[in-house]
């Protein structure tokens, strides 16, 4: 699977990222205590008129969070993106969404929504790029840097220079958000029904060293809460969603666990093991939260583990080494412990198909590599994220927010 190779460059420097090494600095402003009062205060207002839902492990709101949350600007809001599912056979493949360019009339062009980077980008003048580009001369906002921007992403890599200008994602808008403008995209990109990418993670692995879109949102007091979150369709083309600033209970059928940050560099948590058909599987991972990515991956040793207590299981026959595969009439329970809590795995997505035509044996999605590249690290990818509906908080000293997604009623 091409997912493999590109997880490889994405996640090449994890290591060092997770060590702290060559981070950038992050703003003051997104460690502000305030932030936890505007953070309690979205959340109580939206399920307060819920019975019987309440919120794992969040705090009411205090008078003086209500307080704060009162006193933001008058403009601040939420706003939802539409997303679309790119599928491929029966894999949802990655998650898209339009995001405007420019300050007079924006221009829209579909980007991947990723967690797993801080970068924005879209090509501006690029020869080699097949997918629509920034008409950039549109914009009397549009300012190039011609500071050297390369990056390389889960799908491949991209070069150009950096650049700012106004974006918005529905009425939310930042002026002078910096981006890069990219002259060179390497072929996974064209092949892929999107001109960009909409980096975030936290911006202290930004190759830009700047803030992100949705950071500059929240320094700006531009949306009510310091979150986002992401809703995940399985197999429909539309219906996805981001919602910045928000969270739409309709996309939830229980509560929301929240799951401690442990990095500030991907969404990461700690992977305490998985518990399969009853058996635990001990971990002691940091885990990065990536919507950009389609599958689970783990080291060869913990997928190993995994798989060893599925009845059946074992290297998949006509995939490397990489891969496993389990009885195709089997129903294996697989759920993986995030932060001490729970949390269950779909078969309709762990089930990747037939390994082969007429094969009695299916491949499965959590998908080991080698132990050293992988080593104290995990990357929990859509698989897992169309059973959750994901929040990402900035406050309480960042942390991500899991609630039973409406797919798992359907």
């Amino acid at each position: 699977m091409a997912e493999l190779k590109a997880i490889k460059l994405k996640y090449m420097n994890a290591q060092d990222v997770i060590a702290g090494k060559n981070l950038v600095v992050l703003p003051d402003a997104l460690s502000d205590p305030r932030l936890d009062g505007l953070s309690d205060a979205a959340l109580t207002d939206v399920t307060s008129n819920l019975s019987g839902f309440a919120l794992s492990e969040s705090t009411p709101a205090s008078h003086q969070a209500n307080m704060s949350f009162l006193a933001m600007n008058a403009a601040a809001q939420s706003a939802t993106d539409p997303l679309t599912d790119e599928m491929v056979g029966n894999i949802d493949l990655q998650y898209y969404g339009p995001v405007g360019f420019g300050n007079e009339t924006p221009q829209q062009l579909s980007v991947i929504i990723d967690t797993g980077s801080a970068d924005l980008w879209i090509p501006v003048g690029c020869g080699d790029c097949a997918n629509p580009q920034y008409e950039a001369n549109a914009s009397s906002t549009y300012t190039d840097t011609g500071n050297p921007f390369n990056v390389t992403y889960g799908s491949g890599n991209v070069g150009g220079t950096l650049a700012h200008d106004t974006i918005s994602i529905g009425s939310l808008e930042i002026d002078k958000q910096y981006f890069g403008a990219v002259t060179h995209v390497s072929s996974d990109f064209n092949d892929d029904p999107i001109s960009g990418l909409i980096g975030l993670g936290f911006s202290s692995i930004a190759t830009s060293g700047e803030p992100t879109f949705f950071e500059n949102l929240i320094m700006q007091d531009k949306v009510s809460a310091p979150f986002f979150s992401v809703y995940l369709t399985r197999g429909k083309a539309s219906g996805s969603m981001i919602t910045l600033g928000g969270y739409d209970m309709s996309k939830a059928v229980g509560p929301l666990t929240w799951v401690p940050v442990i990095s500030k560099t991907y969404w990461t948590v700690q992977f305490d093991g998985a518990v399969v058909e009853g058996k635990n599987v001990t971990g002691d991972l940091h885990a990065a939260i990536d919507t950009g990515t389609t599958l689970i991956y783990v080291s060869q040793a913990v997928a190993s583990s995994i798989y060893a207590n599925i009845p059946g299981a074992g290297p998949a026959t006509n995939y490397d080494s990489n891969f496993f595969s389990f009885p195709c009439n089997s129903n294996p329970t697989i759920s993986f412990l995030l932060g001490g809590h729970d949390f269950g795995l779909s078969m309709q997505d762990f089930n990747l198909g037939q390994d082969g035509d007429g094969s009695k044996n299916c491949i499965g999605g959590i998908v080991g590599m080698d132990d050293t590249f992988m080593e104290g690290f995990a990357i929990i990818g859509d698989e897992f994220l169309k059973s959750w509906y994901s929040v990402y908080d900035y406050s309480h000293g960042a942390r991500v927010g899991f609630a039973p997604s409406v797919n798992n009623a359907q």
